[in-house]
């Protein structure tokens, strides 16, 4: 019997046309396996509001074609089902795609999940917000709410947000409280990461797994703007954890206080929390489909 399987397109993901892709997933799925059904997306939210459909229908595979505000739109109606979770790449970072070993050409992508295996991952809670790869607070959250505002999508632009960034964003005090941590620092990022990578390979927590039910918390502090070739370099060799500028801790859950509210994100998504976080990880919550020699 064959699975049933869907495809949820977000038509406004990364930089290239979307209008080839039913077709390749055509091409490209076993159909002796799989019988697809292929839809895009409307508006903000609409992932979430197909993807519980497809589950209350019985599917047993639903792809996330997008990039990881996709995959958490998907991903959140999967939690606790016993429908996996597929993705297609097709975002601007792609974070929990690259951690899982997922091809970033689409036609590859597509042919793995006809030699797939279903795991259970982890995944994480932000004050009742689910996130799948990385959550957090400071500059990479300032710079998520200024790529959200622009018109351009891509690396380049979120590249030239980081540069004009950098020179107007103060770091913030935090008060970090969980079993075993109690932690008051000024810190210019503080990210919580249930995968390795914010995104385009850039290892923010390179020791962090999907599958040990706890969250990698990276703490950086202020650092001189000569320190910025050595940590970008750090980022993409997976040694960013060794920098004197960084603290790592682990836990199963944590408490962030902060003088005011102000950005935050969840899976890339910017947005405006409160002074009081509450960040945990939730075990085996989520059914996720991926080669099966990861």
């Amino acid at each position: 019997m064959k699975s049933k399987i869907a495809f949820i397109i977000n038509p406004f993901s990364g930089t290239g046309k979307k209008e080839d892709i039913p077709a390749l997933i055509q091409q490209g799925l076993d159909t002796k396996i799989f019988d697809p059904e292929i839809v895009f997306t409307g508006h903000r939210g609409h992932g979430t509001e197909l993807a519980r459909r497809f589950v209350e229908e019985g599917f047993q595979i639903v792809v996330a074609v997008g990039g990881d505000g996709t995959v958490n739109e998907v991903a959140r109606s999967l939690v606790h089902t016993n429908t996996s979770l597929g993705i297609i790449p097709i975002g601007s970072g792609n974070g929990l795609a690259r951690h899982l070993g997922i091809p970033m050409n689409i036609r590859k992508a597509i042919k793995q999940l006809n030699h797939s295996e279903s795991i259970f991952m982890d995944y994480g809670l932000v004050n009742d917000r689910p996130f799948f790869c990385t959550c957090g607070t400071g500059f990479d959250a300032y710079v998520s709410t200024e790529f959200a505002k622009g018109k351009k999508r891509g690396i380049m632009s979120y590249i030239e947000k980081i540069i004009t960034g950098y020179f107007s964003y103060k770091s913030q005090n935090y008060h970090l409280q969980a079993e075993g941590i109690d932690l008051t620092s000024k810190a210019f990022v503080i990210t919580f990461a249930n995968a390795s990578q914010w995104g385009n390979n850039a290892y923010i927590a390179p020791q962090a797994s999907v599958q040990d039910g706890k969250l990698d918390i990276s703490i950086m502090s202020s650092f001189p703007i000569i320190a910025i070739p050595t940590l970008a370099l750090q980022l993409f060799a997976k040694t960013i954890d060794k920098d004197l500028f960084m603290t790592t801790l682990r836990s199963e859950e944590i408490t962030v206080m902060r003088e005011e509210s102000g950005p935050f994100h969840y899976d890339g998504e910017p947005y405006v929390e409160g002074k009081e976080i509450k960040i945990k990880t939730i075990p085996d919550g989520l059914k996720v489909l991926v080669s099966k020699r990861y």
